[in-house]
């Protein structure tokens, strides 16, 4: 991380802040709408990775932020959100 470009400086005055590239911001905004997808429609990770047919773990990484979710999954997670019934038939 220390070559890609800084998109949120470090806060001066907290010893403990740090830059944030811009990849790391994608990456957080990414599991974010995960995450909030998932407890909006009520599911635990399990309940959610089993209905819509994604690995548990995968499903945990993305939302932790430990992996970028790619662009298809993404996708996949705002038809989900606005079909989700839909979704689960499709896929079951």
């Amino acid at each position: 991380m220390k070559n890609e470009p800084t998109a949120l400086p470090a806060d001066a005055a907290d010893a403990e802040d740090f830059d944030a590239s811009t990849k790391a911001l994608d990456r957080g905004q990414r599991a974010r709408l995960i995450r909030q997808t998932r407890t909006g429609l009520g599911l635990s990770q399990s309940e959610f990775a089993t209905r819509f047919q994604v690995p548990v773990g995968t499903l945990r990484d993305w939302e932790q932020a430990r992996a970028t979710a790619p662009d298809f999954a993404i996708a996949y997670v705002r038809v989900i959100r606005q079909h989700p019934e839909m979704v689960a038939k499709a896929v079951a």
